[in-house]
């Protein structure tokens, strides 16, 4: 978990190991969004594509699909990461989520960044906190080392 802000142009510098990640992609552009408007991620496109590939073949329920995916095009924008580390949040999302001038954290799951504003992330915290050790024994039985 890393701290983060946003400046005053909307750009989040990156801890330097997420940089250095981003710059060993062969494809430098990323998608930065929110899928349930309320936290943000940055995805490669490699990764993004992947996901709208999900949108598209998802019959079980595909206006939840097509919900979120909307809330990913509507709240996104393709971005790239510049020589100083830092990437772009449209106006848009900033706006929705709240982000603007605020502290973040930031953390990397599942082949994204995830950027929670301090209420989220104190909100996480709670939930990640109610019975951690009955949670972990189920992972354990499931394989988790």
């Amino acid at each position: 978990m890393y701290p983060a802000r946003l400046d005053d142009k909307g750009r989040m510098k990156l801890p330097q190991a997420f940089m250095l990640y981003f710059a060993s992609l062969r494809e430098k552009t990323l998608f930065v969004t929110s899928l349930d408007r309320s936290i943000a991620a940055i995805y490669p496109m490699a990764t993004w594509r992947q996901n709208e590939e999900v949108f598209a073949g998802y019959k079980e329920d595909p206006d939840a699909a097509a919900d979120i995916a909307f809330n990913a095009q509507d709240l996104g924008a393709e971005a790239e990461m510049d020589s100083q580390g830092r990437v772009g949040f449209s106006v848009e999302l900033r706006t929705a989520l709240g982000i603007e001038n605020r502290p973040l954290k930031i953390y990397a799951h599942n082949g994204k960044v995830v950027v929670l504003s301090d209420e989220i992330y104190e909100q996480r915290k709670e939930r990640a906190s109610q019975t951690p050790a009955e949670k972990l024994r189920k992972l354990e039985a499931a394989g988790l080392k």
